[in-house]
């Protein structure tokens, strides 16, 4: 990727709801530069949605739920449709409940799910329902992150993300 495109995307992910103009400005660029960069980047797949992110605590949630799973001993083709089901059916029931399921690997697990809890008793009854399927029993795990917690280390944010694509695109013209 070009250097500007890398400055566009980190800019776009501090704040996406400036102008062209906004985003020129800030960039040191012109406003038809970025507006034709932003539309490839667009086309090509490099920006996948404009969005924002809530504050989950002030909207009531307490527990951010990191559950780890491994499902390699025993699941069939047949456990991966009723998994799929279960998150289909999660989703209608309860959008903000599971906002990530992801395979992959690392630390004996082979998949984790991110979901968000108002109160204790609704992760417990989550943890329940994955414990339901015979092929994850014993191969779960979770971290649990009080949202509420005032001692804060590096939160993920999308700003701390386009600092660093800055950071490592100044390096790599070093």
């Amino acid at each position: 990727m070009r250097d500007i495109e890398w400055k566009l995307l980190s800019e776009l992910m501090k704040n996406s709801r400036r102008s062209d103009r906004e985003l020129a400005r800030a960039m040191g660029s012109s406003q038809p530069t970025v507006t034709r960069t932003r539309n490839r980047l667009e086309r090509e797949g490099y920006i996948k949605e404009y969005t924002m992110i809530p504050d989950f605590a002030r909207l009531g949630y307490e527990i951010m739920a990191l559950t780890f799973v491994n499902t390699e001993l025993g699941f069939t083709r047949k456990d991966v449709e009723k998994t799929r089901t279960f998150i289909r059916e999660r989703i209608s029931d309860t959008p903000l409940d599971l906002i990530m399921v992801e395979r992959g690997k690392g630390m004996k697990y082979d998949g984790v799910i991110i979901s968000l809890h108002k109160t204790y008793e609704s992760f417990n009854k989550l943890r329940d329902r994955f414990r339901q399927y015979p092929f994850m029993q014993p191969n779960i795990d979770s971290f649990l992150i009080s949202l509420h917690d005032e001692n804060r280390y590096l939160r993920l944010t999308l700003k701390m993300l386009a600092d660093h694509f800055s950071k490592t695109t100044k390096k790599q013209k070093e």
